[in-house]
């Protein structure tokens, strides 16, 4: 049942009574202006409302198990696969976490890059009619599933993981579609993975990703085709994976969208009953720090319950110190220990589809789907996803939205807890042995945190820890408040906010008042003993003050300027 129009319009005019006190709105302002000033927008367009209620419809979801399979491609709730990704490239270390991950909880594996020769080695001892095993070999794809296939055992499951337009994606090259038929006419395992990730790591929105995704999906259904398959046996060829992210709602909506999506391709491909898209989900690269890594222990939860919420068959967390190189066996421990927690204590997978008939979730769903059904058929006017890819279509189009992304990151209108809010200049990070460098050339890869790790870098390797000068007005109850602001902004770039720094580099801080009475002439003093830069915490026009810091500054303008100001090489 919807909420009773006068419960409804109490709430808006209690949020609109917060609103006036914020400022963001005024007296004449109405009650039902209180959703579009509470309202955001995703960088697909898609406005994401205060409140939901039954007035705000969507298709029906269906019936877990059934077509559109929105709520799942299951009838029956069941735990997800929960797979462990390996890439370390000594063959001894792998077989010896690969062991110990099935050993602890993990069901599945995903060998990342594990040379062909070396396989025999990495997975001496796995019961592979047990344990499904996904390759991730790129260029080396062929030789890598003939090595697979040419292990003992003849139940082999998993994936061979062929893609080459995700490895085009990668690394510029230009992609070779016909390995997939190649491999489905020796393969008894399936032969495809649609790595949108891809896309994700380079920025992409959320349709972009699951739009990319369909027509690469798309064009590996008219390879496979080709090579004499029929639609229903190609459809069971493919797996797809996607990102997971710490908004479990936006993760959620995404898979069931992209399930959806799907069920509408196999529909036109007069299979709909095979449209039931298989999906392995990773915790987002994108959004891992090397800074504070503990903090990502947060962010891969909340991403895991999203996609277990979501309904993945399979899902991967990113271990906390992946950043900073290879994992040892404690994260990869808590790695797992993240999944099994949530589907045998917290029970997520005990519910089908738990967020279905959420008002919220549905409208998200439905029109996720729609903004990505736009983005995959505007790549299939475009000739197609190689087409796409060579021509920079998909380049530019997530160039557009990186670049929101980058100044959203920068105002910390996206904040980074542990980068970019409450950072810990004493923090002692675990050394990790170097990863293997993952392929370029192709789509460029970014991670949210990296414009302030960068900052961190430089002053760590700086002569001397950088400061600058804290120059605090009145009482403490007067200036603590933007004392603390401004040292939390400052060590978001390495940079130490001190009283007793020696600097030329000065903050002035305190209260409204005590800046109408003391900017201009504390200014001055400090002109006066040498500094050289003046910043003042707050806004305002006072004599002296070169520059001020406040919520919703570029505050990566801010620090690479307060680097150059003190000599920080970049």
């Amino acid at each position: 049942m919807s909420a009773p129009p006068e419960d409804l319009l109490d709430w808006q005019r209690l949020a609109l009574a917060v609103l006036r006190k914020s400022g963001r709105a005024g007296e004449d302002t109405p009650p039902e202006a209180v959703a579009d000033l509470l309202a955001t927008e995703t960088y697909d367009g898609l406005r994401i409302a205060p409140l939901y209620t039954a007035a705000d419809p969507a298709p029906p979801a269906g019936a877990p198990g059934h077509v559109p399979f929105v709520r799942g491609a299951s009838a029956a709730p069941r735990p997800w696969d929960v797979r462990t990704r390996h890439a370390d490239p000594d063959p001894k270390a792998t077989r010896a976490a690969v062991l110990a991950d099935l050993e602890n909880g993990a069901t599945s594996l995903w060998l990342a890059g594990i040379a062909p020769d070396d396989l025999a080695e990495a997975l001496d001892g796995v019961l592979l009619d047990l344990a499904p095993v996904v390759l991730d070999n790129g260029a080396s794809t062929p030789e890598a599933a003939r090595a697979f296939l040419a292990l003992p055992g003849s139940d082999k499951s998993g994936n061979l993981g062929a893609d080459p337009l995700g490895l085009a994606a990668r690394t510029g090259e230009i992609a070779n579609l016909s390995v997939l038929s190649d491999l489905s006419k020796l393969s008894p395992v399936p032969v495809a993975t649609v790595d949108a990730t891809v896309y994700h790591d380079a920025g992409a929105s959320d349709a972009q990703e699951l739009g990319y995704a369909t027509a690469t999906g798309v064009a590996y259904l008219r390879e496979l085709v080709g090579a004499g398959l029929s639609a229903g046996m190609a459809l069971k060829q493919l797996e797809f994976r996607f990102a997971a992210t710490a908004d479990q709602f936006a993760t959620i909506a995404k898979l069931r969208a992209a399930r959806r999506i799907w069920a509408r391709v196999a529909q036109v491909c007069e299979a709909p009953h095979l449209g039931a898209q298989r999906q392995h989900a990773v915790t987002s690269d994108a959004m891992m720090t090397a800074r504070d890594p503990w903090t990502n222990l947060l962010r891969t939860t909340l991403a895991c319950f999203g996609a277990g919420a979501g309904g993945a068959d399979a899902v991967t967390v990113q271990p906390f110190d992946a950043r900073l190189g290879r994992p040892d066996a404690f994260s990869r421990r808590i790695a797992r220990n993240t999944q099994s927690l949530l589907i045998e204590e917290s029970g997520v997978a005990r519910v089908l589809d738990p967020a279905g008939g959420s008002w919220y979730v549905e409208s998200r769903t439905d029109a996720l789907a729609h903004a990505a059904w736009d983005v995959f058929t505007e790549v299939e006017r475009a000739g197609g996803m190689a087409a796409a890819l060579r021509s920079g279509l998909a380049g530019d189009r997530i160039g557009a939205v990186r670049q929101r992304r980058e100044d959203d990151l920068a105002h910390r209108r996206q904040p980074i807890t542990g980068v970019s809010e409450f950072p810990d200049l004493a923090e002692r990070r675990p050394v990790r042995p170097p990863a293997p460098v993952p392929p370029e050339g192709g789509l460029p890869r970014m991670w949210y945190s990296q414009g302030f790790e960068a900052l961190r870098d430089a002053a760590d390797a700086a002569p001397a820890p950088p400061a600058v000068r804290l120059v605090a007005l009145g009482p403490v109850a007067a200036h603590s408040a933007r004392v603390s602001f401004a040292a939390n902004l400052f060590a978001a770039g390495g940079v130490r906010l001190a009283e007793d720094a020696a600097s030329p580099v000065a903050c002035i801080c305190g209260s409204d008042r005590s800046y109408a009475e003391e900017a201009a002439a504390t200014a001055a003093r400090l002109r006066a003993e040498g500094v050289t830069k003046v910043w003042l915490a707050g806004r305002g026009d006072h004599e002296g003050v070169d520059a001020y810091l406040h919520n919703g500054c570029d505050a990566l303008a801010v620090l690479r300027q307060t680097h150059e100001d003190l000599g920080v090489a970049p």
